[in-house]
């Protein structure tokens, strides 16, 4: 999958400020809806929460990826985030977030999204990607370490 149709630096941000699960989810949505895409707060907001009552998207090692799907898009849509608080996410670790990583897509299609959770998977499994992600200055940082797949 290549990354660079799906990131830019406006779907990047350093410095959310929520200090809940549901500010942060709220904090990404906004960044979508911010980017002119269009779409609608609360369709996002409702298909994310909807994913987040099955199951936790809370990861391993202070990683979050919450996403939700709905008939609105028609592709994948993709926002980085990175919080400088951690954030009970109710992870499988049972530790706080600061990444997050938060998809958008159309409940016809599964396989953009698996191709890009499988893409962020091997990077984020990597020890050091996670350390520059958290000590990165701007959303160019992240965004350069996302798209050279490397620390």
């Amino acid at each position: 999958m290549n990354l660079k149709k799906i990131l830019t630096l406006d779907s990047v941000k350093v410095g959310l400020t929520g200090s809940t699960k549901q500010e942060i989810i709220e904090e990404l949505i906004d960044i979508i809806v911010a980017n002119g895409r269009n779409l609608s707060r609360d369709v996002l907001l409702k298909a994310v929460m909807e994913r987040e009552k099955q199951m936790s998207t809370g990861m391993n090692n202070g990683i979050a990826i919450p996403h939700g799907k709905t008939d609105v898009v028609t592709d994948l849509h993709v926002v980085i985030g990175v919080s400088q608080k951690p954030v009970d996410f109710a992870s499988l670790d049972k530790k706080p977030a600061r990444i997050f990583i938060m998809t958008i897509s159309p409940k016809s299609q599964t396989g953009p999204h698996l191709q890009f959770l499988a893409e962020v998977s091997r990077l984020l499994g990597k020890d050091e990607v996670c350390r520059k992600i958290l000590e990165a200055k701007s959303s160019g940082d992240i965004l350069k370490i996302f798209l050279e797949g490397r620390a």
